[in-house]
């Protein structure tokens, strides 16, 4: 597997998926291994600190599934928005495998089957942050 690229996360999103995870029961939250450990390794900035280029929660992003190869745009939700058209859970691999990206860089992301998944950032076509919405 490749090196991972960087990640960065806004503190107020750290506490709030951390908060998610932690009110899991323990086998759910064990599924969700590969995001705690991208947590635990990430650059943690304030929102207002935030480089407009990273995928944060809420950021509407597009991207390519090395598999499928087309473009594909969503926006990075909390589980509790998540359902709608063109909305990705940061509990779901893709959206986990998201968070904390720039653009231009790409994670190999490991799949429910035990596959690899490789997603590279395109744009950020909105940020929260970078709209001046601190506090989402």
């Amino acid at each position: 597997m490749s090196r991972k690229p960087a990640v960065t996360i806004s503190r107020l999103d750290l506490e709030r998926i951390e908060a998610l995870l932690d009110r899991m029961p323990p086998a759910q939250a064990a599924a969700h291994a590969a995001l705690r450990e991208e947590l635990d390794r990430a650059t943690v900035l304030e929102p207002a600190e935030m480089p407009g280029n990273v995928v944060t929660m809420n950021s509407t992003v597009r991207f390519t599934d090395e598999e499928g190869g087309v473009p594909l745009t969503m926006t990075l939700v909390y589980p509790n928005a998540a359902g709608k058209p063109g909305t990705v859970s940061i509990l779901a691999p893709v959206g986990s495998a998201l968070l904390g990206l720039a653009k231009g860089k790409h994670i190999d992301w490991p799949t429910p089957d035990g596959r690899k998944r490789r997603l590279t950032v395109l744009s950020v076509e909105h940020q929260p942050e970078a709209a001046g919405h601190l506090h989402h």
